[in-house]
């Protein structure tokens, strides 16, 4: 659920902050007095294109703060996001707009837009001014629809993803793999001399780091040697002064003193094991030297063949695990072409194979889709029945086509309505006027909602082309969506707005020499005085409000 909005900056408002509650939320105020603003703010917190023209004339920046308390469903979508989330289910959604870019954050930690975008799918579901006019668009329709088929649906087309996708593959291997005669015999020779060639180099592995690092000890072998015998003889126990000589004068020296003192067996005992570490390591510097010898064939040769190797990067690779990758990929495609009959053949069983098996699950899918279709047109038809739709026959068409397979199954879905008696069924898009489609998309909204897991449901004027009985019919479509969600709305109806549990009042007033908007939560006397300007008197006497306050009365009657 959205708890509360703090804007900043944003187009005329200076600073607002707004805390919403459960149930039914409305917004009124004056035409201009900044209304989309506020739903502006919100769909810019969850990523929408910002400009630097929202930013307030004289300020650096903008800023729009959402604070949302979670469901366990939203918590487990920000956790496989791998977004931070509190204990207690808050989250604070904030971005910051100054010119040039924004900052996005989410409970403190900077994400993108694209997260936001993502995320704000699990926060709110947001219904525009024009968004009905997406029920025209054949290509929404399927959406709907199994949107309404839920869980099962979801299950089946997540499965035909993936064996559409093997499907496709297989299909675009046949295709690139018709070749001529000559095509293949060309393909064919270049295959056989590149396997042969890196059969010839008998790979191992490491080979080459190995190689570099003995190719590296021989150019260098003069400076290392001369490096090795002199800490080899500066260790050692031949020449006066060396380490070893001189340690070990030391050890015979506390040795024959050690009878007046016996304080001086431990440091006679640290200085014998240092004599013995220093020998130790004598001894193996004049192992290491005796390693260092090599003759000049074996640098040829080592020489030779990091140049073979370093030539099979340059053509198959950038290491060895590479080129041998690439090894068994050539000998596999050499295979195929050498017993290319077989191949295609093998090759065109197995997209027949998936082909049926893509085919079944479309069908699968095109049956779940009929049922779908007869329970959500019933009930749709009582929907829009509420809405003050007369005499209305709906009906969702789901027509198979085997020739049109894709990801989403090879059905083409569209919605069909008559809303005169005797008028036979049309598409949609042919007979819906506007007024019409925005209560169908209500329809829709509160059919799907038991299956929405969305808290939040924000619409902006739904009231459009609407007023009268069809205007209670929507208020209390509303008022019983609010039942088991939170509505945003933003209305010019007394009807609509009469059905609040919670009212504010969006007003654009002048302060100082600067035009500013302002919201603010409506008392209940508040409420009756803005349902009276609502009404359309121009001024509120006390005939208006008892009309007022017998539309609330009304409303709350309905909303039982």
């Amino acid at each position: 659920m959205l708890e509360s909005l703090h804007v900043k900056n944003l187009a005329l408002i200076d600073e607002a902050e707004v805390d919403f509650t459960g149930g039914l939320n409305i917004l009124t105020g004056e035409t201009g007095a900044g209304k989309s603003i506020i739903i502006g703010s919100i769909n810019l917190a969850l990523g929408a294109k910002a400009d630097k023209e929202y930013i307030r004339s004289g300020t650096d920046y903008a800023l729009v703060e959402l604070v949302f308390s979670l469901n366990e469903n939203q918590q487990k979508a920000l956790e496989e996001m791998e977004l931070p989330v509190e204990e207690d289910g808050t989250l604070i959604l904030q971005r910051k707009i100054m010119a040039g870019r924004s900052v996005c954050k989410v409970n403190g930690e900077s994400v993108s837009t694209g997260q936001l975008k993502m995320l704000s799918g699990y926060l709110l579901d947001m219904y525009g001014q024009h968004e009905h006019q997406s029920l025209l668009k054949v290509s929404k329709h399927r959406e709907f629809l199994d949107g309404y088929a839920g869980k099962a649906m979801e299950e089946k087309k997540s499965r035909l993803k993936l064996l559409y996708r093997s499907y496709r593959q297989l299909e675009e291997e046949l295709a690139s793999n018709r070749l001529d005669e000559n095509e293949r015999a060309r393909e064919v020779d270049l295959l056989s001399f590149e396997v042969n060639e890196i059969e010839a180099a008998s790979l191992v592995p490491g080979e080459d780091e190995q190689l570099e690092n003995l190719y590296r000890r021989m150019t260098n072998a003069r400076r290392i040697k001369e490096a090795a015998y002199l800490a080899h003889g500066l260790t050692g126990y031949e020449e006066n002064g060396c380490a070893g000589e001189a340690i070990g004068r030391a050890v015979r020296e506390l040795k024959s003193v050690s009878g007046y003192d016996e304080g001086l067996e431990p440091v006679i005992e640290q200085l014998t094991e240092i004599d013995n570490l220093l020998n130790d390591f004598n001894r193996s510097m004049a192992d290491y030297m005796e390693s260092l010898e090599f003759d000049e064939e074996e640098f040829v040769k080592t020489e030779e063949r990091l140049n073979t190797l370093n030539h099979l990067k340059g053509k198959y690779g950038f290491s060895l695990e590479d080129i041998l990758a690439s090894y068994e990929e050539k000998e596999k495609r050499l295979q195929q072409l050498q017993s290319y009959e077989e191949y295609l053949t093998d090759l065109q069983d197995r997209v027949k194979e998936e082909k049926e098996k893509v085919l079944a699950l479309c069908e699968e899918i095109s049956a779940l889709r009929g049922e779908a279709a007869a329970g959500l047109s019933a009930k749709l038809t009582a929907a829009m029945v509420d809405l003050n739709f007369i005499d209305v026959d709906f009906s969702i068409e789901v027509t198979p086509n085997e020739d049109k397979i894709s990801e989403d199954g090879y059905d083409n879905i569209e919605f069909l309505i008559s809303t005169n008696p005797g008028e036979k069924k049309k598409p949609l898009q042919q007979v819906a006027s506007g007024g019409e489609l925005s209560r169908i998309m209500l329809a829709f909204k509160s059919v799907l909602a038991d299956k929405d897991e969305t808290d939040t449901l924000i619409f902006d004027e739904i009231d459009t082309g609407i007023s009268g009985k069809t205007a209670w019919k929507v208020a209390g479509k509303l008022g019983q969506l609010s039942v088991n969600h939170q509505i945003i709305c933003i209305t010019h109806l007394p009807q609509i707005a009469a059905m609040a549990d919670s009212h504010y009042l969006i007003e654009k007033q002048v302060k100082g020499e600067r035009t500013v908007t302002d919201i603010a939560v409506l008392g209940d006397g508040e409420s009756l005085n803005e349902l009276a300007r609502l009404l359309g008197s121009g001024s509120v006497t006390e005939a208006v409000l008892t009309n007022a306050r017998e539309m609330k009365e009304l409303a709350q009657k309905t909303k039982k």
